[in-house]
């Protein structure tokens, strides 16, 4: 059976709907983990194994080429297989949305960054720990200020990668379009970093990433600032603004986008300077200081996070009914 972009779309809509509702259930992560865990696994193996530190900077660049291209290969031919061998009938259909839905974090975002504000509820160091777990900063010496702008950064920058980006490859290229992209934003975050370990073997993974993420970080800035305009204490006009004026202002040519529509939305300043590991980043700020930046922000971002997930559904109900 052929890969029909309507039927793709009908696809990603169900695979939504079934995550909003469902998530991904915690008893079979413990039994059996997750999908992007199995390619997690594969990705620390082949690196353990091609990634050695006396090969010479050229060589490693060529294997991390050797392993991208492999692992796209392999999880392209596997999703495709899936998609083909199950689109064909309704209960195969339902399958196979159930599994893309696996591939989305709409769910699962909204609980890690909503936990972090319940944790500040309780005490500063609770909202460090709650934070560290969806963060790469360090995070010991960060004020309440510091955990909720961290807090509201990985939530814009995540409804990009998790859920805009599988949605937008599953709506145009079916399961093995956001398998695809999973596949390829999880080398990303594994060994796309520019420290000595990484920089060459993981120049591919971060050069692709940043291509496959590059509609989405767009379409995620857009949706924020669409979502701004159908609530209260959001501002959609100086998100849009800000996000023009910011968004290149980044280090990264994407995450700027939704943390700077984000950032305008919500009338504070993401961003700045922080810390990973031994090394200082001087990060550009974002937005303009008005509001104070606190717990409260977070559940300010939360509300807003939900409208755009509402509104990311009905566009791409509305775009797959133009083609009906």
């Amino acid at each position: 059976m052929r890969m029909d972009l309507t039927e793709n779309i009908a696809l990603a809509l169900l695979a939504l709907l079934i995550e909003a509702l469902v998530g991904y259930p915690g008893g079979l992560y413990r039994i059996i983990g997750h999908p992007v865990s199995w390619i997690g696994r594969l990705i620390g193996l082949v690196e353990r194994r091609l990634n050695l530190p006396e090969r010479g900077g050229d060589m490693r660049r060529e294997r991390g080429w050797g392993l991208m291209i492999g692992l796209c290969f392999l999880v392209g031919f596997g999703g495709l297989s899936i998609h083909l061998s199950l689109a064909a009938t309704l209960p195969g259909l339902a399958l196979l949305a159930l599994i893309a839905s696996t591939l989305i974090a709409q769910r699962s975002l909204y609980a890690h960054v909503r936990d972090v504000a319940v944790a500040l509820d309780r005490s500063l160091e609770d909202g460090r720990a709650a934070v560290a777990l969806i963060v790469g900063r360090n995070v010991e010496e960060l004020d309440e200020a510091g955990v909720s702008r961290a807090a509201v950064e990985s939530l814009a920058e995540n409804f990009s990668d998790g859920v805009v980006a599988p949605t937008f490859w599953l709506a145009l290229a079916g399961l093995p379009g956001a398998a695809l992209y999973k596949a390829i934003n999880t080398a990303d975050s594994m060994i796309g970093h520019k420290t000595e370990r990484y920089r060459d073997f993981g120049y591919a993974a971060a050069k692709i990433d940043d291509v496959v993420n590059w509609p989405a970080a767009r379409i995620s800035g857009a949706l924020i600032v669409g979502a701004a305009a159908l609530g209260r204490a959001t501002y959609p006009l100086r998100g849009w603004r800000v996000m023009k004026r910011d968004a290149g202002k980044h280090v990264s040519p994407n995450a700027g986008w939704p943390e700077a529509a984000m950032a305008g939305a919500l009338h504070v300043r993401l961003g700045g300077p922080r810390a990973y590991g031994g090394n200082v980043v001087a990060g550009a700020w974002l937005g303009d200081a008005d509001e104070p930046v606190d717990r409260a922000t977070i559940r300010r971002a939360l509300k807003l996070y939900r409208r755009a997930c509402v509104l990311q559904f009905f566009g791409l109900a509305f775009v797959g009914a133009l083609l009906v």
